[in-house]
């Protein structure tokens, strides 16, 4: 495999995309299939709006089943073990100094970021100025409200709810 090509996922992020692919191959292609059967019953496929979007569900999921493919084939498990310095699977505990908020975060890569579970892209303005960085560290980052730094508070390769 081409490194550049290469995926990196967390182990959790790589089961939650490979889980999705199952549902999506194993329930959703089969119910979508189900429905346009019952929509070609119901006669002119010309004005059959029920046909028309169970064909257009049935093209999004296989664009998915593709994507998701296409990144799992590709992906390698990352074990993160430094906790001396930020990178992608760590756990990060920062202090936003200018209102003394501390957040807990997983910087992730694109593919399993999820802001509501707290996975932060590595890609975002905030994982791009926090890789490479080590606790004690303040990183400065520019978002729309203005620009906003951060102090790492601490570094984990696991989060607290796993210790």
């Amino acid at each position: 495999m081409n490194k550049k090509n290469v995926i990196h996922l967390t182990k959790e992020g790589y089961e939650e995309l490979k889980q999705e692919l199952d549902t999506l191959k194993q329930k959703l292609m089969y119910e979508v299939a189900e429905r346009i059967k019952e929509a070609r019953e119901l006669g002119d496929l010309s004005e059959n709006t029920e046909y028309d979007e169970a064909k257009n569900e049935q093209g999004r999921i296989g664009s998915r089943i593709a994507e998701l493919e296409q990144i799992l084939n590709n992906s390698e498990i990352i074990e993160n073990t430094d906790s001396s310095q930020i990178s992608v699977g760590s756990w990060v505990l920062i202090k936003n100094l200018n209102t003394s908020e501390e957040r807990s975060i997983r910087l992730v890569n694109p593919q399993e970021a999820d802001v509501f579970a707290n996975k932060i892209s590595i890609d975002s303005p905030i994982g791009r100025a926090l890789v490479g960085r080590k606790v004690g560290e303040v990183v400065k980052v520019a978002t729309p409200a203005g620009p906003v730094k951060y102090e790492i508070i601490g570094i984990s390769t696991r989060s607290s709810e796993q210790e």
